[in-house]
């Protein structure tokens, strides 16, 4: 049964860049390829748009570093950036929030920015937990959310709010596997990304570095965080 879900997540994860039909107000201008599917110089963001809607993140609502309920309203307005880890992962968790710091360093003082790390160990991620981890990476914008819940509702939001893979797996270090991808959302809580030099939507960026890449996502991810700050 757990070796079906996996497969149903990754078939719905893989539906989803393949049949995805987007709505790209303007097409990248400048087409400067730097490597099989990434292009540089965007002036707008793509819609994704999934069975005739723009997919837009469900509702949530998680308890903060702080102790504090956070929803997506609390996001209403503004640009923010999600990802999903925990604080014991020993893998890629700490190169992702490493990157992620880097765009606090950026955003992190515009009221109308924010980012969201939801906890996928919540069991063990309480708010103290997550505020120690917080303090770990220096972090001090007011609108960078490392969020708790209950584990149903989290994976939910994951797997089928944003199609990014989160799963239970004891034999794989830390006990949990997970895409490390940053999702960008816009100002009303829509998925937004760039698009390659073919038309596909990229849909998401890896938050780690990637060996032998001229041009990382995370630099990527920058520059259209600022696209969407200037919509």
């Amino acid at each position: 049964m757990k070796k079906l879900k996996v497969i149903l997540v990754i078939l719905l994860t893989t539906l989803l860049a393949i049949f995805v039909v987007i709505e790209v107000r303007n097409r990248i201008t400048e087409g400067i390829v730097v490597d099989s599917n990434r292009s540089r110089n965007v002036e707008t963001l793509s819609y994704i748009s999934v069975g005739g809607q723009y997919k837009k993140i469900p509702d949530y609502l998680f308890l903060n570093q702080d102790s504090l309920y956070i929803s997506n309203d609390d996001f209403r307005g503004k640009v923010y950036v999600a990802e999903f880890f925990f604080t014991r992962c020993p893998s890629i968790c700490p190169i992702m929030n490493q990157n992620m710091k880097k765009i606090e360093d950026i955003y992190g003082h515009r009221d109308d920015f924010g980012i969201a790390s939801f906890s996928i160990d919540p069991d063990n991620d309480t708010p103290t937990v997550l505020k120690e981890y917080s303090q770990r990476y220096d972090v001090w914008s007011k609108n960078w959310h490392f969020l708790t819940g209950s584990i149903d509702s989290i994976y939910s939001l994951a797997n089928r709010g944003f199609n990014i893979y989160t799963d239970i797996n004891p034999s794989v270090p830390g006990g949990f596997e997970h895409q490390g991808y940053f999702a960008l959302i816009d100002r009303e809580g829509y998925v937004r990304s760039r698009i390659d030099q073919v038309g596909n939507p990229i849909v998401y960026y890896s938050g780690i570095d990637q060996e032998g890449k001229e041009v990382q996502d995370l630099e990527l991810l920058i520059e259209d965080i600022e696209v969407l700050l200037n919509e």
